[in-house]
């Protein structure tokens, strides 16, 4: 809820409220998107064995605002005088419970960084509200994970599932070509 004074909280890019957000409202926001691109953190969960190999890799089940039910990665904005690590660590607590206990990269240099259009075919990504420019993080996990916020259930896979055909086909966006990026980056591309 947003305190007296203040614009009510904006969605973030799956449509969830931000409760620190209150610097921008919805049609600033809206505004915003149309004119210039906007910057976001994207995190492939991982658990590792001891040699710290990705074993698993996490992805959430999500409905986007269609009603669609579709498979996705933790991803969201990065806020007005927020550093990506805090981003990144706000987004994987958001969408993954508070006792996932991520292990934040030491550097915050991405493995990728996929460039958003809302306009199909100028790259692999796409975003039909505006054009983002999107920071990708391959994250391990150590603790539980509880799906919160919007996102219905996070499915382990193995390397090989993950980077299947099936489920490149249910992720929108671009994020499968995304996902087969990050598992390729760690050296388990199935």
């Amino acid at each position: 809820m947003a305190s007296v004074g203040t614009p009510d909280p904006t969605p973030d890019r799956d449509g969830d409220s931000e409760p620190n957000s209150a610097w921008l409202s919805d049609q600033e926001l809206a505004e915003l998107r149309r004119r210039m691109p906007l910057l976001y953190v994207e995190a492939v969960p991982v658990r590792l064995d001891g040699m710290g190999i990705v074993k698993e890799v996490g992805i959430l089940l999500r409905a986007n605002p269609h009603g669609a039910i579709s498979r996705t990665l933790v991803s969201g904005r990065v806020m007005y005088g927020e550093t990506l690590r805090d981003a990144l660590y706000r987004h994987l607590e958001k969408d993954l419970g508070p006792m996932a206990f991520p292990q934040l990269p030491a550097s915050p240099v991405p493995f990728h960084v996929a460039e958003y259009f809302p306009i199909p075919g100028l790259s692999a990504y796409l975003d039909e509200r505006q054009h983002a420019v999107s920071l990708a993080y391959v994250v391990p996990v150590t603790g539980t994970c509880d799906p919160r916020q919007d996102a219905l259930e996070l499915t382990w896979m193995t390397p090989a599932e993950a980077s299947s055909a099936a489920v490149h086909s249910e992720m929108e966006g671009g994020r499968g070509t995304l996902l087969r990026a990050a598992l390729a980056s760690v050296g388990v591309l199935g």
